[in-house]
């Protein structure tokens, strides 16, 4: 049997800090505000840096932790909702830029779940025996999106991106993988597209944004995010004990301290750098492994969970073995 590993890590973010002392010249709000609804501090903007730059760098911190060439990847999947073009995908942008070989490549969108939908695939395409090694990135230029004259979204959202390099290993390393969805009728967290034709001339439309009913994507959040580690407790042979750290999706601060209470874990159990990068979607989940493991909060040998929730709805996780 196949199983399958983490090779490598990496992640990048722009340079440009934004602190929230520099959106209360934007907006009507100010730090105490900010801080205390959502736990951010900073987030970094990028300044002339595409999805596709920030994958990139990202790609090569990963490859070159992992020891792996990348002519030796042969899939790339890019988690992203923010990519350059509507198409071609950043992906397969990212395939050309590394020089690999015409090796499979696309991009997912799932949002904020993306990165853990893009592990996913992976890890199947890899235990198929089709597959080695894949390079699995989750990368967002969030705030080409972002409306700054609406206070309720602007303080949230930022650029970064994350990588993975998984490949084939003897005994299993990522045990358990989850991935649900449940369509947003609704319009709870979303952008509009382009619009329909009308007489083959297309309506005014305002340049759309994300839009977010807060309240209502808290109480999801902190409904499937307990609901999804117990579920990867269960269906392993891990019990919370074995757990070194859960990496939650870095969306709001309030989400992840009641989602420990709920699940009766010390909050030092869940790892948390939403305060110096803000809610960076798809890229969230890979920064925040790859910072756990430079910072030594992760070790060889430790078992984590990680889980995210986003637009979509969708939802998800991962039972890991570093």
């Amino acid at each position: 049997m196949i199983h399958t590993k983490i090779l490598g890590t990496g992640s990048y973010v722009p340079n440009q800090i934004v602190s929230n002392f520099d959106l209360e010249k934007l907006v009507d709000t100010n730090d105490e505000w900010i801080q205390s609804r959502t736990g951010i501090i900073n987030r970094r903007v990028t300044r002339g840096e595409n999805t596709s730059e920030l994958a990139y760098k990202a790609a090569i911190k990963a490859l070159e932790d992992a020891q792996v060439n990348a002519q030796d990847i042969d899939l790339i999947i890019v988690a992203t909702v923010t990519g350059d073009y509507p198409f071609p995908a950043v992906a397969q942008i990212l395939q050309r830029r590394l020089n690999c070989n015409t090796i499979t490549a696309f991009d997912v969108n799932a949002a904020c779940t993306g990165f853990i939908y893009a592990l996913n695939v992976a890890d199947k395409m890899i235990r198929s025996g089709s597959y080695h090694k894949a390079l699995v990135i989750g990368a967002e230029t969030l705030t080409k999106y972002t409306d700054y004259e609406d206070r309720n979204t602007c303080v949230l959202f930022a650029d970064a991106a994350g990588a993975m390099v998984i490949g084939k290993a003897e005994t299993p390393h990522i045990e358990k993988i989850v991935t649900y969805a449940k369509g947003d009728l609704e319009g709870l967290l979303k952008m509009e597209g382009y619009p329909l034709k009308e007489n083959f001339k297309t309506p005014k439309q305002k340049r759309p944004f994300i839009e977010m009913q807060g309240t209502e994507v808290f109480k999801f959040a902190t409904s499937v995010l307990p609901e999804v580690v117990n579920t990867l407790i269960n269906e392993t042979e891990y019990t919370m004990e074995d757990v070194s750290l859960i990496v939650a999706h870095q969306a709001n601060k309030r989400i992840i301290d009641k989602s420990a209470r709920v699940l009766k874990v010390p909050i030092e159990k869940m790892f948390m750098n939403i305060d110096q990068y803000g809610n960076t979607s798809a890229a969230s989940v890979p920064l925040a492994i790859d910072e756990a493991i430079r910072h030594h909060h992760l070790k060889r040998g430790d078992v984590f969970i990680t889980v995210a929730f986003g637009a979509g709805l969708t939802w998800g996780g991962a039972m890991i073995r570093y």
